[in-house]
């Protein structure tokens, strides 16, 4: 199950509002200019796989994503288990393009702080999140990562994250305390 979990900035213990509905956490993201909605990737594969396994098992629904979004750039997050080779993303970071956040299959908390909040949103398979270009964000994989989801960008520019220096996302309760 989706969960939106909405905190104020200055109780990051604690959210005030937390949305299991999908209609109402797409409603309270647009809101914030952010989409949230589902997709069938088709593919049945686990945590772990390569991104050429991803893309292809994928490439149907993929293509009709890329398009629909305009995304240019593909970029697979395959994790089973911790991976200490991988960029750690749970600290606050921008992108200078929008970014698709697809599940294909497992669990990811994406944090996007947005005025005076954070809006964590748990998502799992078939969950397409699209944060736009120059969001504060942070993705939340937990001790026990596991998790297979693409991740599109507009520009070849946008795919590398620029982080802020700001320790602020590792105060919030994450993927593991939710």
């Amino acid at each position: 199950m989706s969960i939106l979990s909405v905190f104020d900035l200055s109780s990051p213990d604690l959210p005030h509002k937390v949305l299991t509905h999908h209609d109402d956490i797409a409603a309270t993201l647009a809101e914030q200019g952010v989409r949230f909605g589902r997709w069938q990737s088709g593919a049945r594969l686990r945590p772990g796989s390569s991104q050429d396994e991803v893309v292809a098992a994928c490439r149907g629904p993929l293509d009709q994503l890329m398009t629909e979004h305009g995304s240019v750039v593909v970029g697979v997050v395959s994790r089973d288990g911790a991976d200490l080779s991988q960029a750690d993303l749970r600290d606050e970071h921008v992108h200078d393009s929008d970014e698709v956040f697809a599940m294909i299959s497992g669990r990811a908390q994406v944090s996007l702080r947005l005025g005076g909040a954070v809006y964590a949103v748990l998502c799992e398979k078939d969950d397409v999140l699209l944060v736009p270009a120059g969001t504060h964000r942070w993705l939340d994989l937990g001790a026990s990562p596991f998790c297979l989801a693409l991740r599109l960008f507009g520009s070849e520019q946008g795919v590398q994250p620029r982080f802020t220096g700001d320790a602020m996302a590792r105060q919030f309760v994450g993927f593991d305390e939710l």
